[in-house]
């Protein structure tokens, strides 16, 4: 009788937890936890897109160990430390898919111009006269500060100097996809081909295996970085089995320029030549044809989309519905400061889902809870990282994101995504775990300094000025 009554238990424990939670046999004793959160409303992302009311969510290690209804998992927890949530909504860390992080001490430097007015009139010549590790390392700080405060828990960067960006980003306790930019003309950091493939070799292997750094390689663009070059990107990722971070057809000008110069698309054209497969992360993707779609889904490329960055730059708008009915991995980016001109993913969640609305005349069109699905399971996805992070789920890394919901531009919500995709802003952002670590509580920034930021960042404003006169 005691073991029918035991397997009944157990049977009923499975079930209110459900299978994608961990299953807790009905006499496993209390287990320590360095963490639990209790009673917030849990947004899972999960396969089943489970939303959890009054749950709770135990963190050892890192990792999440225990998630479901509040009994059941503060009944087999014996924490080292709590945080109650009780009337707010905890979610997955959003994940940033494209960014150029140093950049947002650029911010608003040039608007209102076109790609390749902006690119070479300005932002070239700003970051030929500034750019050096210290800019770098001082612009990294202040957006981290930024995407922490706003719920961004892991974003993918393509700059110079990513050895220190990769740096600031770990001791700041935030997780990151950051690849060295290699371009065919002297920059800051490398102002050969050779240096560039030498620096960018001794980076990887430096950061590989890290639990918070994935260190790439990112080539700039098919137009920036000829064919021979693109190729030995490709054999050093090959070797190191490392990620690639590339802009691909981001303009209708590239595209062009691309069937000018090399009688073929950019997708193409990288195709043509093998560069394109499953380590593959291509940034924008506007100007692609139903057939190119189609080799990225074959060649399994993850994508970046940047609505707000391409909207502001005119460059078009990428056939986002287009990708998710092909099951393409594509998350939301915010791309650089300097374009955009903030690092708010909930900005772009927002323009997501009604510009595509607008682009098909369809108000079905990415509904709430695919554009949320964009900014954390998706990015992770198209990250490459999928089993790791974007979903609330036991055994993935804790990156978890605490939110008030009782604003008055919250008030009242009825469903979950809406609210989130349509209402909710980054000021709403309460708590920030990233790897099992409070990285901000109760909009205090507990990894960075913010006073010291600023005050960094307003020196190298001077001197950007000064710069360009």
């Amino acid at each position: 009788m005691n073991k029918f009554r035991s397997f009944v238990a157990f049977i009923l424990l499975s079930f209110l937890t459900n299978s994608t939670f961990a299953i807790i046999p009905a006499n496993r004793p209390a287990v320590d936890v360095d963490l639990l959160i209790v009673g917030a409303t849990i947004v899972t992302m999960n396969a089943e897109r489970q939303v959890i009311e009054n749950g709770a969510i135990a963190i050892t290690n890192g990792k999440i160990d225990l998630m479901g209804t509040r009994n059941i998992v503060v009944r087999n927890s014996r924490p080292k430390r709590t945080i109650d949530a009780t009337g707010k909504v905890i979610i997955p860390g959003l994940i940033n898919t494209h960014t150029h992080i140093p950049m947002v001490l650029f911010r608003g430097i040039s608007d209102d111009l076109d790609l390749n007015d902006w690119l070479t009139k300005f932002i070239f010549p700003a970051e030929a006269k500034n750019v050096d590790e210290q800019f770098v390392r001082a612009g990294t700080r202040l957006g981290l500060a930024e995407m922490i405060r706003g719920g961004t828990t892991t974003y993918a960067d393509m700059y110079y100097f990513e050895d220190a960006i990769a740096d600031e980003t770990k001791k700041a306790g935030v997780r990151g996809v950051l690849g060295e930019t290699i371009i065919d003309f002297p920059v800051a950091d490398n102002k050969t081909h050779a240096e560039a493939m030498a620096y960018t070799e001794r980076y990887i292997k430096k950061w590989q295996g890290d639990p918070l750094i994935t260190p790439a390689a990112a080539p700039h663009a098919p137009y920036t970085v000829s064919k021979d070059h693109l190729k030995a990107v490709k054999a050093l990722s090959d070797k190191h089995k490392a990620p690639v971070l590339i802009h691909v057809a981001e303009t209708k000008k590239e595209r062009d320029d691309a069937e000018k110069n090399f009688g073929m698309t950019p997708v193409k054209y990288l195709d043509s030549f093998g560069f394109l497969n499953e380590r593959t992360i291509a940034a924008h993707s506007v100007w692609l044809s139903p057939e190119e779609l189609r080799t990225y889904k074959d060649r399994g490329v993850g994508s970046a989309h940047c609505p707000q960055s391409n909207l502001k730059l005119a460059s078009g708008v990428a056939a986002i519905p287009y990708f998710l009915r092909e099951d393409i991995a594509v998350g939301l980016g915010t791309d650089g400061a300097a374009s955009n001109n903030d690092l708010n993913m909930w900005e772009e969640i927002d323009t997501a889902a009604k510009l595509h609305k607008q682009w098909t005349l369809d108000p079905k069109t990415l509904p709430a809870e695919q554009a949320f699905a964009m900014a954390t399971i998706g990015g992770a996805r198209a990250l490459k990282m999928g089993d790791k992070i974007g979903s609330i789920e036991a055994g993935k890394q804790a990156d978890l994101v605490i939110l008030d919901m009782d604003g008055l531009h919250q008030t009242p919500w009825f469903n979950v995504y809406s609210a989130l995709v349509y209402t909710t802003k980054a000021s709403d952002v309460r708590t920030v775990i990233i790897n099992g670590r409070v990285v901000m509580q109760d909009r205090r920034l507990l990894t960075l300094n913010e006073n010291a930021i600023k005050i960094d960042a307003r020196r190298y404003r001077d001197k950007i000025v000064k710069s360009l006169q």
